[in-house]
């Protein structure tokens, strides 16, 4: 834009130039610049996270494997014959770099074979529904509930179409959508008996039902393994008596599996040591066993420390560990 000013003299007027008009540009272009930094600084800001994520995500991997490789070393060492239970240098082991494992050796005879409860034996016997009954009320169940959830299982392992008077078989099963079930086999894992009606709401009642059962042992609950709550309940007698029974096999020391241990040979010597009539031995005597071949070892592998610490367990099911052993299961987790 051009103004014209008169002269003071009056002379011809003077054209002046004006400065042209920047200013509107120039803050145009401070925005589109500080726009730009905006997107720069979104985009390294996701950048830096995305790294960090998978750095994060690697580094887990790595910890992960070396959790796993701890873990298989625990089950190695425990697998040697020559380890006893109570070898704790050699069963709980700490490296440099932050790794180690934690590995124990228990009986599985220390749990009820659920098969061997459900199914008829060979003597002929009925399935021990009775005790499996008793269990459930004692978990906190109903009677009647728990009664339905013991025919339930029985009808899931049997051989026929018979249903148990308050089981379920394939109509119940058929109405729920499922045209599989039941089985009519043993179990092959505990994780089947959820699919048995009732029992995911014995879940909610009771959550640790498993560590009461296996499917591994060779049958009846072991006396020199069980602790004193589950052979209370097999044997129908007092907690007290039961942890009699567990102290002494532990011995002086109460560790088991030292040298100072008392094991039984028999589940009949407990029966005479705990005065149990002849009429209720006909019942409990077929629950119980001593010295069950099958062994449960649990290796948990660990790499690194506080709340970065990374767990994995490696269970594993072997029979006959001492001698030409076995592997009847093997499970790999990650543990919280």
């Amino acid at each position: 834009m051009k103004v014209g000013f008169l002269d003071v003299q009056g002379k011809t007027p003077k054209k002046v130039v004006s400065a042209p008009a920047h200013g509107g540009r120039r803050g145009s272009t401070m925005v589109a610049v500080f726009w730009l930094i905006s997107v720069m600084a979104l985009y390294i800001f996701t950048a830096i996270q995305l790294l960090d994520y998978e750095d994060r995500l690697v580094s887990g991997q790595v910890e992960g494997t070396r959790a796993s490789q701890m873990a298989e070393m625990g089950v190695s060492v425990a697998c040697n014959p020559v380890v006893e239970r109570s070898d704790y240098l050699l069963l709980e082991q700490r490296f440099p770099g932050d790794v180690g494992f934690t590995a124990t050796i228990e009986s599985e005879g220390s749990r009820f074979n659920i098969n061997s409860l459900l199914m008829n034996r060979g003597d002929g016997a009925d399935p021990d529904k009775a005790l499996l009954r008793e269990m459930f009320v004692e978990w906190g169940a109903e009677d009647d509930f728990a009664q339905e959830v013991v025919d339930a299982l029985v009808d899931w392992v049997d051989e026929n179409e018979l249903e148990e008077l308050n089981g379920a078989e394939f109509p119940f099963y058929e109405g729920e959508g499922f045209l599989n079930r039941p089985y009519n086999r043993p179990f092959y894992s505990l994780d089947e008996m959820r699919l048995v009606r009732g029992m995911e709401d014995l879940e909610r009642i009771y959550p640790g039902w498993r560590e009461w059962f296996t499917i591994w042992s060779s049958g009846g609950l072991d006396v020199n393994e069980a602790d004193p709550e589950k052979l209370a309940r097999a044997a129908e007698v007092s907690i007290d008596d039961a942890t009699s029974i567990r102290d002494r096999v532990l011995g002086p020391d109460m560790i088991r599996g030292t040298e100072d241990d008392q094991p039984f040979s028999n589940s009949r010597e407990v029966l005479d040591l705990l005065g149990v009539p002849d009429i209720q031995r006909m019942i409990v005597e077929p629950r119980l066993t001593a010295n069950d071949p099958t062994t449960r070892i649990e290796s948990t592998g660990w790499s690194g420390l506080g709340g970065s610490q990374i767990k994995r367990r490696i269970t594993l099911i072997v029979r006959n560990r001492t001698g030409r052993p076995s592997i009847l299961e093997r499970k790999v987790e990650q543990v919280p």
